[in-house]
């Protein structure tokens, strides 16, 4: 019966309750805040559908994740899915690409980096407002797009 009652309350409601998290406006963290917390649900996307592809040796499923969340990656994901987003979604992007970050990626452009900035703030900010399945349609779309899907 608790399971069932959890599935009903779903898992953004149910984490703030059980966390006692205050509730907050996504609109109003920072672009760099959002690509946080969007960074961190990509990654765990990402994984999930490595790991879905069987029993393999973790080194070969780190390197395959590795390969998904690099700043290349996601900035090549977010320009092939550009045409797919609502107005609140390309500026929410558009404002991650435009923040100004001290730190940059070992292994991309600039360019490729803060794209790929844009793209981690619109998923941490589809995950805050509670849009997970826009979330992973837009990137089950992005993968489809550079042939990761099967």
């Amino acid at each position: 019966m608790e399971e069932g009652v959890r599935e009903e309350v779903g898992f953004q409601t149910f984490c703030n309750e059980a966390l006692r998290l205050k509730e907050m406006d996504p609109r109003t963290y920072s672009p760099l805040a959002l690509a946080y917390i969007g960074d961190a649900v990509y990654e765990l996307i990402v994984r999930t559908m490595v790991i879905n592809h069987g029993s393999i040796q973790v080194n070969k499923m780190h390197k395959k994740s590795a390969s998904l969340v690099n700043a290349g990656t996601q900035a090549e994901m977010i320009r092939l899915i550009l045409e797919e987003l609502t107005e609140e979604e390309t500026a929410v992007y558009k404002r991650g690409r435009n923040a100004k970050s001290v730190t940059t990626a070992k292994h991309a452009t600039v360019v490729d980096y803060r794209t790929a900035t844009g793209f981690e703030a619109l998923c941490g900010y589809l995950y805050l407002t509670g849009r997970l399945d826009r979330l992973v349609t837009l990137i089950s779309h992005g993968f489809e797009k550079i042939g990761e899907l099967e």
